[in-house]
């Protein structure tokens, strides 16, 4: 694995921690959950062939730190974190940008705020669910999982939240051990750190907003849509093939389920990269 190039930008509120590899055009590359940059560790270098890659962690995580750390957060400000890299890293040149799940939201705002730094982006099941139709539903599930978290703590919290993601009907237990690759096992203990963070602060805040997708179809050609191949069904996918069909473009399946980029590697960041040649 070749060594990236960090920085540090300092942004409204916060320092964020990025890291560049390769030459070419750029590409932003923004994690959901709580992977931040190190969750692309195992795709940078193949994409860094064909492009500049970077990775950030989002403010809050890990190495990109608030000023005050029990700011509120804001999507808006996400995407403006991500505006604020491309403009530092490719000036007066669009960009290309990937996100998935929370990252994804970040990538849509993005795009309507800011078109004209984007080439395009690809949007990997972003969990924009107030789009659904069942909305009040999950709105019911983002109070549930706040007050367990408030009253029982974060482990009961995630328990909720993960039966909620579930496909409709799916009552089978999660398993109680995962096999996680070597690398992201070795970023659990970090993963764990920023939990309460990203349950507490990210999850009702990203899952609550809801995309302009008038602005969206107006943007449609700078867009592709994504969900994972195993995840039909399940929440985290349902909006992005929402969304896709109401703007009449093709839903692309990328390999494994919400969580591909970690348990797919390598044949992820082969859809990822064949994502950006498609002719919208």
């Amino acid at each position: 694995m070749t060594a990236p190039t960090p920085g540090s930008l300092r942004v409204n509120g916060a320092t964020l921690h990025y890291e560049v590899r390769g030459h070419g055009p750029l590409l932003l590359l923004i994690p959901g959950g709580t992977g931040g940059a190190a969750s692309f560790d195992h795709i940078a270098d193949d994409l860094a062939a064909e492009y500049t890659v970077a990775t950030y962690d989002p403010r809050g995580m890990s190495r990109s730190t608030l000023d005050d750390p029990g700011a509120e957060q804001r999507v808006s400000e996400h995407a403006d974190d991500a505006f604020r890299l491309l403009d530092l890293l490719s000036p007066g040149e669009p960009a290309r940008v990937f996100g998935t799940s929370s990252g994804a939201i970040t990538a849509l705002y993005l795009l309507t705020a800011q078109p004209g730094r984007v080439e395009r982006v690809v949007a990997h099941e972003p969990p924009v669910v107030m789009v659904l139709p069942d909305a009040a539903a999950h709105r019911e599930l983002i109070v549930r999982v706040q007050e367990t978290f408030r009253t029982r703590g974060l482990m009961p919290a995630m328990s909720v939240f993960a039966a909620g993601l579930r496909r409709d009907g799916d009552t089978t237990e999660p398993e109680k051990e995962v096999r996680l690759p070597p690398q992201a096992a070795a970023r659990a203990e970090q993963t764990m750190a920023d939990l309460p963070y990203f349950v507490g602060r990210i999850v009702p805040v990203f899952m609550s907003c809801t995309p302009d997708i008038d602005r969206l179809e107006e943007l449609s050609h700078q867009l592709v849509l994504a969900g994972g191949q195993e995840s039909r069904g399940e929440l985290a996918y349902r909006p992005a093939a929402l969304i896709a069909e109401r703007l009449g473009r093709e839903l692309l399946h990328f390999p494994g389920g919400h969580t591909g980029l970690t348990t797919h590697a390598t044949p992820f960041g082969e859809a990822l990269r064949e994502a950006f040649r498609v002719q919208t």
